[in-house]
């Protein structure tokens, strides 16, 4: 991805920065603190070098996630598992499980329809380069399942809570 698509991306999603127009005071904290935060974590020298700036940068989310959720089991298909597991330390890293899923980070062409039936209310689905398949993505979206959903641009959260109103949000990564 160039600079000029980063810079298009940016400045189309800058009214959507830092938590504006979200309502929800839960979802404005994830928002807020986890997902736009920019304080170093604790692993963050640690983790990513050597790796591209759109690698590292959702890593570092994952790491943030992980610590926010602390899952015990954690799904990872898109290969970011030293990151969660360094958000989380007592979570069990497998690259695929038919259980109930609390943390798991896929790409875009995984087979989510079957991973969404492992759901649960706690569940967290992060799908990384959404922006490759916009079409998939908001298949996604339109699960029953699916109550809400942030996306940010490169990739996409989901939260499976249905005592929640179905929502989605735009923000600004």
């Amino acid at each position: 991805m160039n600079c000029l698509t980063r810079l298009r991306v940016w400045l189309c999603r800058i009214h959507h920065c830092r938590g504006f127009g979200v309502q929800s005071p839960t979802d404005y904290r994830f928002v807020r603190y986890v997902i736009n935060e920019h304080w170093p974590y604790y692993a963050y020298e640690q983790l990513g070098e050597g790796c591209g700036w759109l690698r590292r940068k959702t890593g570092e989310l994952m790491l943030r996630i992980s610590n926010w959720r602390q899952p015990s089991v954690v799904i990872d298909q898109a290969g970011y598992a030293d990151y969660m597991k360094a958000g989380c330390r007592s979570a069990i890293v497998l690259g695929y499980a038919e259980a109930v899923i609390e943390l798991a980070c896929v790409p875009v062409d995984c087979r989510w329809e079957e991973l969404f039936s492992w759901c649960n209310a706690g569940s967290v689905v992060v799908v990384t380069e959404i922006w490759r398949s916009p079409s998939v993505w908001k298949q996604m979206l339109q699960h029953p399942a699916v109550r809400v959903s942030f996306d940010l641009y490169y990739c996409g959260i989901l939260l499976f809570d249905p005592s929640r109103a179905k929502h989605h949000y735009i923000v600004n990564f």
